[in-house]
């Protein structure tokens, strides 16, 4: 029972971060932004919130600052997307290069440092309960946050009239110009949204999952994250699900490893970008789901005056 607690927090622990940026993600390709760079607003909150823990001393402190690390590139891409017209794709694309480099400028001096760790939540009496006491209780607050923002994103986005005002700018800009609706400043706050929520994924990677800055620490989750969203069809409640299912592969790669087992490191450490693949080649083939759910608009600029 004690192996299992321990794999069943360290899959919680993976998917976490997964689960923080996807959700940002999926709020921004609502309004028909698709943002590339999640990798690189997610690597600066890793190195922003752990730069700022370490030298406070508060990983509360470095939670904020991180997300706001990730809200400043965020707005970085939106300007460039939304008021220069640039093209979205190659804004991400460069979004996530100035984040993996400008990291690694920033975190030079705070490698091999001790870290401040974001300290697990503790409720009396239930916190001490076998197995279930860990696992339900005994979560820090970025865990409980992320669980809480997945119904909350869905309420907002399915049940309110702000949500359907975001789809509408994501299912046809045009018309929701033509109704009143600003879609550009929309579309700057989704994605400013996912920015904030990607740079508390990077947070929790470097407070909370390994609270120590490592140089390209994210690994690739950003792109995890992206393929999520597709994954999840634009659907939150789906989002919950994939990112705890990828974080279980993330970790049973690395548990089969530590098992010993004849096969190849590089094939386990490759597996939760083989399941990106193959659970992205198993959506495709379900075209009427995709196209119901996808954002018609998404990718495409909008400019009012033309």
């Amino acid at each position: 029972m004690s192996e299992l607690e321990a794999i069943i927090l360290t899959i919680i622990t993976a998917s976490t971060p997964l689960l923080l940026a996807a959700i940002g993600e999926l709020v921004t390709e609502r309004s028909g932004v698709l943002n590339l760079g999640v990798e690189g607003m997610m690597i600066m909150g890793a190195v922003c919130g752990f730069a700022t823990a370490h030298l406070s001393g508060s990983a509360l402190l470095g939670i904020v600052a991180a997300l706001f690390a990730g809200f400043a590139m965020s707005m970085l891409f939106a300007f460039l997307t939304q008021t220069l017209l640039t093209s979205q794709v190659a804004s991400g694309l460069a979004l996530t290069l100035l984040g993996l480099g400008l990291s690694g400028l920033i975190g030079e001096s705070f490698t091999g440092v001790p870290g401040v760790k974001l300290a697990p939540l503790y409720i009396p009496l239930v916190s001490d309960l076998p197995f279930v006491g860990p696992i339900l209780f005994g979560q820090d607050i970025l865990v409980y946050f992320s669980l809480m923002l997945v119904p909350a994103v869905g309420y907002v986005l399915l049940r309110t009239r702000a949500g359907l005002i975001v789809t509408a700018v994501g299912g046809n800009h045009h018309s929701a110009h033509a109704l009143g609706y600003n879609v550009i400043a929309v579309r700057y706050i989704c994605i400013g949204f996912g920015g904030a929520c990607s740079g508390l994924a990077g947070a929790y990677l470097s407070l909370a999952y390994t609270p120590q800055w490592i140089e390209n620490m994210s690994s690739g989750r950003g792109w995890i994250a992206l393929a999520l969203v597709v994954f999840a069809t634009w659907l939150p409640r789906r989002l919950l699900v994939g990112a705890y299912l990828f974080g279980t592969v993330w970790i049973m790669g690395l548990y089969v490893q530590g098992l010993g087992v004849a096969i190849p490191s590089q094939l386990l450490s490759s597996l939760p970008y083989l399941v990106t693949i193959a659970a992205l080649i198993i959506i495709s083939r379900n075209k009427t789901l995709t196209k119901i759910n996808t954002p018609a608009c998404i990718g495409q600029p909008f400019a009012p005056e033309r």
